[in-house]
């Protein structure tokens, strides 16, 4: 089966490349919860078709995104109102691995929970084919269609103002109806130049969704997007925290980042933040939660079990997308990291 998926217009797409694998010399971010990338391709947006939904990840058969909209995972911080403008006021400026690491592992719960939703629903191909469904004023997809809306909603509160928040539409968005609010200044300004939600649409619709979704129609196109976006989404923010990792790494250790991004250096760039060991751990995590969460209950204790989703599918989403990704963020910020 084929799907057409109506691409955002500011979309581009580029292709994963690996690496070679060295590790900090630093006990902190040895402990860090592994994260892969390839050569920054630029985030400049384009124009191009959506790929077709390919059934290559075969299967049987909601959670709230993680924290508030803004990093307080990262950096903890209480906020007052101050002349029209919340300001947050630091309770500590430590950025660690660790406390990144601990949002990380949560965010997982979040991803799992959002796929589990989205299993309950076939393909439904007709959510994905332009000019299905009337929408005056309007000729894209459904799910380009309700995800740009609910973009705009969220942005009207601010969403889009955090730092751990990136739209798939950001040329689309409101200015926010609430104050504004000063974050802490953890990341370096280069933090807002880089969103790869271009990649992050591809990946799920490409590799992803076929997998999560039985094949076939069932009508539920609105219950189906819904989940979609939530998604996207919760994969969008995991993806791109690669920024804090980035930062939190340098700071640990950046004589050994500096002279490879002097001489822009990408590929050493990438070693210096591989941990295989690490990351293999990751994979063997989320399999084990989308096994616990996705398993149904059964009284029959006899019975072999039966999950909402292949748990091995989880862990080659880490494996294969999501620390790739991440990776990729992670070097085009250390890239930037010395920009005045």
């Amino acid at each position: 089966m084929a799907l057409s998926v109506c691409m955002p217009a500011h979309f581009i797409s580029s292709k994963m490349s690996g690496a070679g694998q060295v590790g900090l010399s630093s006990n902190s971010a040895s402990r860090f919860c592994g994260l892969s990338m390839e050569a920054n391709t630029g985030s400049d947006l384009l124009q191009k078709g959506v790929p077709k939904l390919a059934i290559n990840w075969k299967s049987s058969a909601r959670a709230p995104s993680v924290g508030r909209w803004g990093p307080s995972s990262v950096v903890a911080a209480s906020s007052s109102r101050s002349a029209g403008v919340m300001q947050e006021k630091e309770e500590t400026e430590e950025l660690t691995l660790d406390s990144i690491r601990d949002s990380l592992i949560r965010q997982e719960d979040s991803i799992i929970y959002n796929l589990l939703e989205r299993a309950q629903y076939c393909t439904n191909p007709p959510t994905y084919a332009p000019g299905v469904f009337q929408i005056e004023g309007f000729t894209g997809s459904l799910i380009e269609f309700l995800l740009r809306e609910t973009e705009r909603l969220h942005a009207s509160v601010r969403r889009y103002t955090s730092p751990d928040e990136h739209a798939f539409f950001p040329q689309d968005l409101p200015k926010p109806i609430l104050p504004p609010m000063a974050y802490p200044k953890v990341l370096h300004k280069a933090a807002d130049d880089i969103n790869i939600n271009s990649l992050v649409w591809d990946m799920y619709f490409d590799d992803l969704l076929p997998g999560v979704a039985v094949e076939g129609d069932d009508g539920n196109y609105g219950s189906a997007a819904t989940c979609d976006v939530l998604c996207l989404q919760a994969l969008s923010k995991r993806i791109h925290y690669g920024k804090f990792v980035a930062e939190a790494k340098f700071r640990v250790t950046p004589h050994l980042f500096e002279p490879h991004i002097r001489n822009q250096d990408s590929e050493a760039l990438y070693k210096l933040i591989t941990f295989e060991s690490v990351e293999l751990n990751v994979q063997r995590r989320v399999e084990a939660k989308a096994r616990t969460f996705g398993q149904e209950v059964a009284l029959d204790a006899a019975k072999p079990p039966v999950y909402k989703i292949d748990p091995k599918l989880v862990a080659r989403l880490y494996g294969d997308w999501v620390m790739p990704l991440t990776k990729k963020v992670q070097v085009q910020y250390l890239l930037r990291r010395l920009d005045k």
